[in-house]
């Protein structure tokens, strides 16, 4: 009678974290442990009390930035290059159902979607600047971008769509939905989802957009992240979802790695806008879903446009923008950036302390609480630079900052900076402007702003 040993059984071994990896998303690990063997660190990232740990791979598995790694003691090392040795190389690993599974759903959710949103058949520019982004996203997927539109005689348009980059349009046109209400809109939306099943869902940061993104999230039971200012795609197909936390003072990626669609809304003027190509065309995919209208328990009696007649002006859509902050003093001395904007073609937009001060309308706001601009140029006269402001002009084309305080946040992303007192150095300005428009030959307020 022979002896043979047992196989030696293969070593789980213990998680460990790889310096340097942590991006904080929000403790992931933790929560997938199953024997609670992870603490997480006031800076949010894991701590392994290694003699609990079973070593079952589900920390590793869910960490979106591959911070976790197995780590074995030097026999563990050695019973596994033995079983390599006598399998030829080849370790069976232990079957994860629930892996499977979630990989199975994973892959059934294929393509972009972007939710135009329109107005009496106008579209809303967001829309246009998130097709553009969308192809990018579709790009590196390698699936197509398709562009939902639900209105009243919209069929229009489709044809826009394909324009500004979508491949096919998804047309949901009936009486119920010539004004926006969240029901039947949040209905629409989640049946075309469960039909066509999308991976990535992209909406307007706007009163709509916003709305309408949280209600479908909860109902077909997925994450979504709100004004996200960077999109982009990892190794996994996971939506990289980047936005403004804790006050704007730190930027946070957000993935949603174990449901689908992923959504994200994104703020106007925050993604640039794509190149028209007239004439491209698409599939157009009519969908007749409409709930009916005695169905929906909100009736639209009565549309009311939401400006109050006082204060027209667009900071968002304006090409030249002066703004001003609390280096204003007062509310008077606005009119000086009145008069520096009015001879460059331009709007007067302000910082969120003159606007708190009373000096200026909201509306005019610029910023993460206020309107997110792009424009060719954006003069900041006496605003300091929080971060919170920053975020909502950082990526204006070019940025003129005047302040006396050469410490101040705001010159380090100007491209150029005055440090001086803007009561003589817009007066100068103005002098200037209208001294170029004096001169024969062609003027360009743009060039005469730099």
């Amino acid at each position: 009678m022979s002896d043979t040993k047992p196989k030696p059984k293969k070593p789980r071994g213990t998680a460990r974290l790889i310096s340097g990896r942590c991006i904080a998303c929000g403790a992931r690990c933790q929560s997938s442990c199953p024997v609670n063997c992870i603490e997480m660190t006031d800076s949010g990232e894991p701590v392994i009390e290694t003699a609990i740990c079973i070593g079952c791979l589900k920390c590793v598995k869910i960490c979106p930035a591959a911070a976790l790694e197995m780590s074995f003691t030097p026999e563990e090392q050695k019973i596994l290059a033995a079983l390599a040795k006598d399998q030829a190389g080849a370790v069976e690993e232990e079957i994860d159902e629930e892996g499977r599974q979630l990989e199975r759903m994973l892959a059934s959710y294929r393509g972009v979607w972007v939710v135009i949103e329109q107005y009496e058949g106008v579209t809303a520019k967001v829309s246009w600047e998130l097709l553009g982004t969308g192809a990018e996203l579709a790009a590196a997927l390698g699936v197509h971008l398709g562009a939902v539109i639900l209105g009243h005689d919209v069929g229009h348009l489709c044809r826009e769509a394909f324009e500004h980059g979508a491949d096919t349009a998804i047309l949901l046109d009936a009486p119920v939905y010539l004004h926006y209400r969240t029901q039947p809109y949040c209905e629409a939306i989640c049946h075309v989802i469960e039909k066509h099943r999308p991976e990535v869902i992209l909406m307007g940061a706007t009163a709509q957009g916003r709305d309408l993104a949280g209600a479908v999230a909860t109902v077909v039971g997925t994450g979504l992240t709100a004004d996200c200012t960077g999109l982009g795609i990892d190794d996994k197909r996971n939506l990289m979802q980047t936005r403004p936390a804790f006050g704007g003072n730190i930027m946070a990626t957000i993935m949603c790695d174990r449901f689908r669609p992923q959504m994200a809304t994104v703020r106007p003027h925050v993604m640039p806008m794509p190149e028209i190509r007239p004439g491209r065309t698409g599939e157009i995919i009519h969908e007749p879903f409409a709930p009916p209208e005695e169905a929906v328990l909100v009736k639209v009696l009565e549309v009311i446009n939401d400006r109050d007649g006082k204060d027209q002006v667009d900071v968002a859509a304006a090409e030249i923008i002066v703004s001003g902050g609390r280096g204003l003093m007062n509310k008077e001395n606005f009119a000086l950036l009145q008069e520096l904007a009015d001879e460059l073609g331009g709007v007067v937009g302000a910082s969120r302390s003159a606007v708190d001060a009373g000096w200026i309308a909201h509306s005019r706001q610029v910023g993460q609480t206020g309107k997110t601009v792009r424009p060719r140029i954006y003069i900041a006269c006496g605003i300091s630079g929080a971060i919170q402001h920053m975020v909502g002009m950082q990526d204006s084309d070019t940025i003129i900052a005047i302040n006396r305080d050469a410490e101040a946040p705001i010159f380090q992303i100007a491209t150029y900076g005055v440090v001086g007192d803007l009561f003589q150095v817009v007066p100068a300005l103005i002098a200037r402007v209208r001294e170029l428009k004096g001169q024969s030959g062609r003027y360009e307020p743009a060039r005469a702003a730099a």
